[in-house]
């Protein structure tokens, strides 16, 4: 059962504290919180629930799932250089390669494997096989995946990311499915491809992943 366990509670605890000291991005701010203009600031304001649909959850999810609470979804975390991302994997399912260009990303695996990896600015891959509790860290700004290899049961990890506002560049939809699509010969020519090749993985990346 997911998120059931007091010892995931206290995993992700120490998440959040290791990347709020550790690789936090954001700029510091003036004063302890950044308070909206006329919005009550009360234990509200530093509460968020967006996650309760996941607590209890059992079985496969029915798609490739996230949830996220960044300063967009939480504003209470604006300034505060931290932020969550709630992942479900299908069986066999891949988060696709892709960059938060503003926060290093912390993941921790609360149920099931994933095989995770980045690559460096040298153009140097970093893969691990990770178990159920086990983390790994992806630096800022670098493309990253992770994929669920097991075609039986499903995954679910919890990531932190060092800043309020990470950014999402999703790598195949960024070059393939963006809403002014990047000329197809400049396409063609840097994937040393033709025209046509370059259609067919427009064609196939304008469905979401799902």
């Amino acid at each position: 059962m997911l998120f059931t366990s007091f010892k995931i509670v206290s995993l992700m605890v120490c998440v959040f504290a290791m990347v709020q000291t550790s690789i936090c991005g954001d700029p510091d701010i003036l004063g302890d919180f950044i308070a909206p203009a006329g919005v009550p600031i009360n234990g509200s304001f530093f509460t968020f629930t967006g996650m309760r649909e996941w607590v209890g959850q059992t079985g496969s999810p029915s798609y490739f799932q996230y949830l996220r609470a960044s300063k967009d979804e939480f504003p209470a975390l604006d300034g505060l250089s931290v932020s969550t991302i709630l992942l479900g994997f299908r069986p066999g399912d891949v988060s696709p390669p892709h960059v938060h260009p503003r926060a290093s990303e912390l993941l921790l695996v609360v149920q099931g494997n994933l095989l995770v990896g980045f690559v460096d600015t040298n153009n140097k891959l970093y893969t691990s096989r990770l178990q159920t509790g086990d983390m790994f860290v992806f630096p800022k700004g670098l493309i990253h995946f992770q994929l669920n290899e097991d075609t039986e049961n499903p995954a679910f990890s919890i990531s932190s990311l060092g800043s309020a506002s990470p950014g999402l560049i999703l790598v195949p939809n960024n070059l393939f499915n963006t809403s002014a699509t990047i000329d197809d010969r400049v396409m063609a020519l840097s994937f040393k491809t033709n025209v046509s090749t370059i259609h067919l993985l427009e064609k196939a990346l304008s469905t979401p992943y799902n």
